[in-house]
């Protein structure tokens, strides 16, 4: 893999023609989300559920200036330990990392 910090080949027109649709989309979904938890049935606080805050702590790196976003969202979600697990509580990989434990 190339030096991601290195330029996009594509100039910024090009850029946003090719992906702005999509990125909208994107965004209109994560708002969707967002949405659907303020109405959730049992009126629960979504900022108790790990990964509802670790999605809305990674969310904000989108506004920050600097490079590689991407790196450091993808960070912020990962699970930070070393040593493997004795056991897996689940099949599926939570997304997120918790710091207790739970995650990824």
């Amino acid at each position: 893999m190339g030096n991601i910090d290195s330029c996009c080949p594509l100039p910024l027109h090009r850029i946003v023609d090719e992906y702005f649709a999509e990125s909208r989309n994107k965004l209109l979904e994560l708002a969707a989300f967002f949405d659907r938890l303020d109405r959730a049935c049992d009126a629960a606080d979504p900022d108790g559920e790990f990964r509802v805050v670790a999605l809305k702590r990674a969310a904000r790196v989108l506004l920050e200036p600097g490079p590689q976003r991407v790196k450091r969202m993808a960070l912020m979600l990962s699970d930070p330990t070393e040593e493997p697990r004795g056991y897996l509580d689940r099949k599926a990989a939570w997304g997120a990392y918790s710091g207790n434990g739970e995650g990824v």
